[in-house]
């Protein structure tokens, strides 16, 4: 509470130091999601149930029931850099510290478990493994609180921008969706077109926001997909195709998609 009162947005951490799973409401995304991932606050469940986007400094929110059993499940701090105007450069090794020493301006510093998190007033996009051993987290990510560190705050230096501003490889082409739509004939749970096209496009930020374990993350949004729309008759070849592409571009190929695929539905019974 006291964090949040000082306009920093915070979020309970597992004991992994990752966000906590999502609600049983929520889980996998099957509510949609927030209508709004760009920006920091609850889930309108309102379970902190969607990684940094739960990140909040309200008092009603982080003094309510649900915050309270997530919290009592926490076994860190988290909180959303870029919902606190700030960039943090986390280096994970002696070598990252070395480097950052030599390179950037001193600024806030604290110590982590293997290394430092160097703190700069300023926001720029979050990029994983820039370099090796450095992170960068400030717009859609998270950080693990540990103190307020030492030393004057500098402003997000040109080097930290220069890493991540740099253009990916290229990605290879996406060849077209080889499986059909799911014939349907179930109920159809929509409310209306918006929650299919919230949810096919929530399922392709999560493929797309990947960091590591992708083979994992196609496969599971794509069981979450067809869970949640494969049986009414309303998922089609465009919805699919999109979802395909979405995996193919963080570098899966046509053949495992198609797998993926034919893996959940088979999971599903469909």
């Amino acid at each position: 509470m006291a964090l949040a009162d000082g306009h920093l947005p915070v979020l309970p951490l597992g004991a992994d130091k990752r966000p906590l799973g999502n609600c049983p409401d929520c889980a996998d995304l099957a509510c949609g999601g927030r209508p709004n991932m760009k920006t920091p606050g609850p889930c309108v469940c309102p379970w902190p149930c969607h990684g940094w986007a739960a990140a909040t400094t309200t008092p009603t929110v982080l003094a309510s029931r649900q915050w309270g059993l997530a919290w009592r499940r926490a076994r860190a701090i988290g909180y959303h850099p870029g919902g606190a105007g700030v960039t943090v450069v986390d280096l994970d090794n002696v070598d990252a510290i070395a480097w950052a020493r030599t390179t950037l301006p001193p600024t806030t510093t604290v110590a982590t478990t293997r290394g430092e998190h160097w703190i700069y007033s300023g926001t720029v996009r979050s990029v994983n493994k820039v370099r090796p051993g450095v992170d960068i987290k400030s717009l859609m990510s998270y950080a693990r609180w540990l103190g307020p560190g030492s030393g004057a705050m500098a402003d997000v230096p040109a080097a930290v921008h220069a890493l991540v501003e740099v253009k990916p490889a290229a990605r290879p082409a996406t060849r077209a969706v080889t499986v059909s739509a799911p014939a349907g004939g179930g109920r159809c749970p929509h409310r209306s077109p918006a929650y299919l096209e919230r949810g096919i496009a929530m399922a392709e930020q999560r493929i797309t926001g990947a960091e590591s374990g992708v083979h994992n993350t196609v496969y599971r949004t794509f069981l979450a997909v067809l869970s949640a729309h494969g049986r009414c008759g309303c998922l089609t070849e465009t919805h699919i195709s999109r979802l395909f592409a979405a995996a193919q571009a963080k570098g899966e190929s046509a053949r495992h998609c198609t797998t993926a695929w034919t893996n959940a539905s088979t999971a599903l019974g469909m």
